[in-house]
């Protein structure tokens, strides 16, 4: 069972609980977590639980009727997010709305292709580095691994490229020495699934660990020996499907990829998947490692080898640079269309110490969609006191990805208009990447002007270029000249470049008046707006899964000189009457204005939705943290899935 532990619980009750529990025969561990603290009592249940909901300090109790208890969805109905803190001082996360990349060779077999296949993977996206320095092979007569000087190589190629490291660990006594090489991630192969001897082992170590599938294992056998390492000690596992034997000898095993959905709904740890050893083939690793990310896995383990017709271990199964190179590119694409983010390395110029940039404001970027003078250029002047260089991007994913990857310190994306509405697009990216916050927000006057070459005039212009918020922002004016042609682009100061460049009198763009210098055009007519109240809304938004995230968040408080004073949510309800209400309801009670609910359909789910709300935090600013902290642990209890973007400062200087 589960006993969830009141919040301002007393040492003395809390022990009397844990002795409570220690004479009825119960295993416990007890798991400190942000909203509250729980035990999870293991063994066999010969009381009622109602005998321990009464006693003091308890304020629920949970039975679990599953063979495994902490592995369990009803031990913990959120998914589980595991996280490895990289040498750069980035925290790789595997789980939520993340696919995460792990890539290397089978075996290390020397420094040089180590260091290349390396380098190699990470350019390509991988955030951790596989290999293996002890080798559990079907014949004694193969190759069986460098040992502890492979451990050594392996880390050494890891740390240059910023990616913690994965090995498998075959027997119990290797486990000291790799803990004393620093190996950040523990995997245990198919054919030590259940042993154990080495799980319990090896979950006392207290590290994050790979659980691979045994080969002809069941589902519940398999969260049965994950339930031996989280009741050991590690609160941190990743379920991993490298396929099972079935009669098929096609390939080397049979991939199985029902697996994955069927385990979200039995248990709260992430998934990956192995198609390297599943299918054994190197053509058809690439196809089914897309089809895993397809049915939901949270990431991918392969196989990759500068040569691999001269590798000492699973060489035909081996991917090349290229091939990998390509399979990430394709994930990329593939990711939106799931709903999730690809996680990157932190790139190695945004390595340095925050704090010195912060001091300085020297080497600080902001990325935004569009060309030099776009809107949200404009923005980013309005919003930081200081200097801050930008940095223009091709799209608003783009600026996400950037600022997720360290590539960017800050990204400025537009979020709603006051004529045009929401920009239902940052809304999904807000969900889908959840490495990245929001710590900022600014309000920036829209007016637009008609651009165009010297000479040209309203009766030579034919065709108009500009952002489509802007062709509904200028309704009226272009009602007026029903016959040019209207042409959309990224963002108006896009719109402004290419007419620049075709250096036509019948060509036009509609944007600021600020891009007439910019891109040596005349203003042919100003302010043609509809509204003159024409605002858009920014939000700043900076990583949070860097160690100096908090640092990055002071810092845009203090360039901005704006005191946090707002929170954004998301959250999805419960599938009942009355369960939006209950969730409002939470924010009223906690007398928090809010100044937006927005909707937008969840993927996958047809009828069910995502709900965005922007609440002020005017009287709770000194201690906003606390407060909204208070609000999300209540907030949880009502809703179905809860995340908080941001707790930020709305800056209103420029109206």
């Amino acid at each position: 069972m589960v006993i969830v532990l009141q919040q301002n619980i007393s040492d003395d009750d809390r022990k009397k609980i844990a002795d409570f529990l220690e004479e009825h025969n119960f295993k416990t561990n007890e798991i400190i977590g942000e909203e509250a603290t729980i035990i999870a009592a293991v063994g066999k249940l010969k009381i009622d639980p109602r005998e321990v909901a009464i006693l003091q300090g308890v304020e629920r109790v949970i039975p679990i009727s599953k063979p495994y208890k902490m592995a369990s969805r009803e031990f913990k109905p959120e998914n589980s997010v595991i996280e490895i803190l990289s040498k750069r001082g980035q925290l790789i996360r595997i789980g939520g709305q993340r696919i995460a990349a792990i890539a290397g060779p089978c075996a290390v077999e020397s420094r040089e292709q180590m260091m290349s296949v390396a380098r190699s993977v990470y350019e390509s996206g991988a955030v951790m580095l596989r290999g293996g320095a002890y080798k559990p092979r079907t014949s004694p007569y193969s190759f069986q691994g460098l040992g502890e000087e492979g451990l050594k190589l392996l880390k050494e190629a890891g740390d240059a490229c910023g990616m913690p490291v994965v090995t498998e660990v075959v027997a119990s006594e290797f486990i000291p020495t790799m803990e004393r090489y620093g190996i950040d991630v523990y995997q245990i192969g198919a054919r030590n699934m259940q042993n154990f001897e080495l799980l319990k082992r090896l979950g006392a170590v207290g590290k994050p660990v790979i659980l691979k599938r045994g080969l002809s294992a069941t589902i519940e056998e398999w969260l049965m020996s994950a339930e031996y390492l989280l009741s050991s000690g590690t609160e941190n596992v990743i379920l991993c499907e490298r396929g099972i034997r079935t009669y098929e000898k096609a390939t080397r095993n049979t991939l199985d990829l029902s697996a994955i959905p069927i385990l979200r709904g039995m248990t709260h740890l992430p998934i990956i998947v192995d198609p390297s050893h599943a299918i054994g083939i190197r053509d058809k690793v690439a196809p089914m490692g897309l089809a895993a990310i397809a049915s939901g896995a949270d990431g991918i383990i392969v196989e990759v080898h500068c040569n691999p017709e001269k590798a000492l271990s699973d060489g035909a199964q081996s991917l090349y640079p290229l091939q990998f190179e390509k399979l990430m590119r394709d994930i990329d694409a593939l990711a939106p269309v799931v709903g999730k983010s690809v996680s990157h390395v932190r790139s190695i110029k945004k390595s340095n110490a925050v704090e010195e940039k912060s001091q300085t404001h020297e080497g600080i970027v902001c990325a935004f969609s569009g060309n030099r003078g776009a809107y949200a250029e404009q923005a980013i002047a309005r919003f930081f006191d200081a200097d801050v260089g930008t940095l223009p991007v091709q799209s608003f994913r783009e600026i996400f990805q950037r600022v997720a990857d360290g590539s960017a310190d800050f990204g400025m994306v537009p979020i709603e208009n006051t004529l045009a509405g929401s920009v239902y697009e940052n809304y999904d990216n807000l969900t889908q990447f959840e490495d990245v916050s929001i710590v900022g927000s600014v309000m920036l006057r829209i007016q637009h002007s008609l651009l165009a070459v010297k000479g040209a005039t309203l009766d030579s212009i034919k065709t108009v270029y500009t952002h489509p918020q802007a062709l509904h922002q200028c309704q009226s004016f272009l009602s007026r000249h029903p016959e040019w042609h209207k042409i959309e682009c990224i963002s108006t100061a896009t719109a402004a470049s290419e007419v620049a460049k075709m250096h036509s009198k019948e060509n036009a763009a509609i944007a600021s008046s600020v891009n007439a210098a910019h891109y040596n055009l005349e203003v042919i007519s100003d302010a043609i707006e509809d509204d003159a109240a024409n605002y858009t809304r920014f939000v700043i938004i900076s990583a949070n899964h860097f160690v100096d995230s908090s640092d990055m968040a002071s810092a845009v408080h203090a360039m901005s000189g704006v005191k946090p004073n707002a929170a954004s949510f998301v959250f999805s309800v419960k599938n009942e009457p009355g369960a939006l209400y209950n969730c409002l309801g939470v924010f009223q009670s906690f007398k928090l204005n809010l100044t937006r609910l927005e909707s937008r359909p969840i993927a996958g789910q047809p009828w069910r939705y995502r709900f965005y709300a922007d609440a002020e935090l005017a009287e709770q600013s000194e201690n906003a943290a606390e407060y909204v902290n208070s609000v999300m642990t209540a907030l949880k209890v009502q809703a179905e899935d809860v995340r908080l973007l941001g707790i930020y400062g709305e800056s209103h200087k420029n109206i």
